[in-house]
């Protein structure tokens, strides 16, 4: 009984300091967002005060400054490291076909429950500039701090002390418990994509042991999702309303056929970096 209270005290740490990383500065990014847009928005302060607070972050992170003692441990816990330009490619195709997968996964269930769909804040009244820097700043704080605290931190604590399947495994389950959007969706669903979703991006940092290829297909993942999928999702018509349709057959067809060509890269991935 003390060794599984003692492993699931592991899990809970992990977690915890996983959804830390990855949360924190998001709520700090959002606030510098009202803050900027409340006090003028014809200057995007709020962008390089994000962009120095991420860099001390994943300086600190890898292993920068005091204490010297968990430099080491901080670098190795972050996973934010050079791979070969083979291993790198494979992951980077293994995970896009994943997203375009999950690109058909998610727009088969909105057909048969209805989402309400995400996207971006009205901000036609601001100035372009502004628009621009801030939704590019917020697609990649994200990726970044998600990358860095679920697959960075989290699953490396996860892998000293369990069987890497259970590290994959739980590390895509506590991804999938964070906040996402879009905001009222049905749970179960919801939380099955994004268990799907984080089972990617475990699957890719523990294949080569680096967020870098993760990052970038995140990075992607993001913004092929608020701009092409998640605003469409209010005038899904739902399979209970006009019955099973062609372009359902597609989407259906589309999630077996990515995914399939996932499993496949992910195995030539695997023999990249054996």
């Amino acid at each position: 009984m003390r060794r599984l209270g003692h492993k699931i005290g592991i899990v809970l740490w992990a977690a915890i300091l996983g959804f830390a990383i990855a949360l924190i500065p998001q709520g700090l990014w959002s606030a510098l967002v009202v803050a900027n847009l409340r006090t003028g928005a014809a200057i995007p302060w709020a962008v390089p005060i994000m962009a120095i607070l991420l860099w001390l972050m994943l300086q600190y992170l890898s292993g920068r400054w005091a204490p010297r003692r968990t430099s080491d441990a901080r670098r190795n816990s972050l996973r934010l490291r050079r791979i070969s330009m083979q291993a790198f490619t494979w992951a980077v195709v293994a995970g896009a076909l994943s997203i375009v997968a999950l690109d058909g996964i998610w727009i088969v269930m909105a057909r048969m429950v209805r989402m309400p769909g995400s996207v971006l804040p009205e901000m036609s009244n601001y100035p372009r500039l502004t628009v621009v820097a801030m939704v590019a700043t917020g697609a990649l704080v994200s990726p970044i701090c998600e990358q860095a605290g679920i697959w960075g931190y989290c699953q490396t604590r996860l892998e000293r002390k369990f069987p890497p399947l259970f590290a994959v495994l739980a590390s895509a389950l506590i991804f999938g418990l964070l906040p996402h959007p879009p905001m009222h969706a049905a749970l179960l669903p919801k939380l099955l994509f994004f268990f799907l979703t984080g089972l990617t991006f475990s699957l890719m940092a523990r294949l080569t042991n680096s967020i870098l290829p993760g990052l970038v297909v995140h990075i992607g993942g993001i913004l092929s999702f608020f701009v092409l999928v998640w605003p469409s999702d209010p005038a899904r018509i739902l399979v209970t309303e006009n019955g099973i349709d062609a372009w359902f057959a597609i989407d259906l067809v589309q999630a077996a056929v990515f995914a399939a060509l996932a499993i496949a890269a992910f195995m030539r991935l695997q023999r990249v970096v054996a």
